[in-house]
């Protein structure tokens, strides 16, 4: 295909980011020797793609061009510096196994290195994450510093001092032995439900979800399944995201307009993946105390379960959150726990509980908060403080399709 129209090409690379960052840079990692390196060597690769592509055709194969070329760049880059090896991360060197090595054949590609690599235990537990999230799924910094509800300067110097870190302690690029497996679990874990749930609701752009990042993190968590099949919390990870994921088909309607789960038509729902995750549930319960992921998947599956929204078990949910609190304490969870207050007590239980997060830092800048306050105060009949409330959701949302969702529920207010 000589001589492709540059919208094409453009939209081409541009799939090709979503896509494919994560294997490119996982895989030129192992030939680069350092992550910001690799890093130079990717983005140079998708820069090329633009020229290149333009003249020669797209590629069958895209991701496997980006890769040759990456990696490529990496060796050149690698030359030029030979005389700093000594001074390169111990990223190339061949590592010791004993005989607890994982075999080969459970690690399908080079990203679980990377997260392995990323979520390092001398490295802070944000820090495991948001480097993650920035390396293997190519996420901008702003990106991830709204996952993490920061601002973005102090994300991206938190990812910086990450990959500082690695270089100067000579982090190897491997997934661990099994004797060392568990340390790391809690990390990796984080980072592949941030993955799915970045992906799940896109933090910016114009559509609700980035379905190339949700199959990553579930793909992320089938892996860790086989790595690790007998550790409850991976099997409390993975039931939580197809207990989550089995609602994907009912959260737009055919007009490509956000579905909100008290509207969704349940016979979308995907029951196959209600069952696996409900078998995987019973299996993460059984460890005591049950772990975050498992008690997020049981509030997942009592929902998936409902048969409608009128249904829903709102006082079990509440259960499940205060479980949830004691172990897992955040002002997200506290969140989710005033709405579930609301539905379970009353509204206006509910709206003080809100109300008083209005003073916690880390929800100054969350709009499900303003919105969760605009659906209370709606359901209580006070419209016009409902339409502020709204409003200031609107000002704080970075997705286009929760934004028109808000402008819809917006104008529904009755005076």
């Amino acid at each position: 295909m000589p001589h492709a129209a540059s919208s094409e090409v453009a939209a081409a690379v541009a799939d090709a980011h979503r896509r494919e960052w994560g294997f490119v840079l996982a895989a030129t990692v192992r030939v680069a020797g350092d992550i910001d390196a690799a890093e130079e060597a990717v983005q140079d690769a998708y820069a090329s793609a633009l020229a290149t592509w333009g003249v020669n055709g797209i590629p069958r194969n895209p991701g496997a061009w980006l890769t040759v070329t990456a990696r490529r760049r990496a060796l050149d880059m690698r030359r030029r510096v030979a005389t700093l090896r000594r001074a390169l991360p111990k990223l190339l060197e061949p590592e010791e196994y004993g005989d607890d090595a994982p075999d080969a054949d459970d690690i399908p590609d080079d990203r679980l290195r990377l997260i392995f690599t990323c979520c390092h235990p001398a490295l802070a537990l944000e820090a495991q994450v948001a480097l993650t999230l920035r390396l293997l799924c190519g996420l901008s910094t702003a990106d991830v510093a709204r996952a993490f509800l920061v601002p973005e300067a102090t994300m991206a110097a938190r990812i910086t001092r990450a990959k500082k870190k690695i270089a100067a302690a000579g982090i190897p690029y491997r997934v661990p032995p099994v004797s060392e497996l568990h340390e790391r679990v809690n990390g990796v874990l984080s980072v592949v439900y941030l993955v799915y749930t970045t992906g799940h609701t896109s933090p910016s752009g114009s559509d609700l979800m980035r379905r190339d990042l949700a199959e990553r993190g579930l793909e992320l968590a089938r892996t860790l399944r086989v790595l690790l099949p007998a550790d409850p919390d991976v099997a409390g990870l993975l039931a939580l995201v197809l207990l989550t994921d089995a609602r994907r088909d009912a959260r737009m309607d055919k007009h490509d307009e956000q579905v909100l789960l008290e509207d969704q038509d349940r016979s979308k729902w995907d029951r196959r993946a209600i069952a696996e995750g409900v078998g995987l549930l019973r299996e993460a319960l059984v460890s005591r105390p049950p772990g975050r992921f498992a008690l997020m998947a049981a509030i997942a599956a009592v929902h998936d379960e409902s048969g409608s929204w009128s249904d829903t078990d709102w006082q079990e949910i509440l259960v499940l959150y205060d479980l949830l609190m004691e172990r897992w304490p955040s002002p997200v969870v506290q969140l989710n726990r005033a709405i579930a207050l609301g539905f379970a007590v009353g509204y206006a239980e509910g709206l003080a509980e809100l109300d008083a997060l209005g003073a916690e830092p880390q929800l100054a800048r969350y709009p499900y908060l303003a919105a969760a306050r605009a659906d209370f105060l709606a359901r209580l009949g006070h419209p016009e403080e409902a339409r502020v409330a709204f409003q200031e959701a609107l000002i704080l949302t970075g997705n286009e399709a929760e934004r028109r969702s808000l402008r819809a529920r917006l104008g529904q207010l009755v005076e």
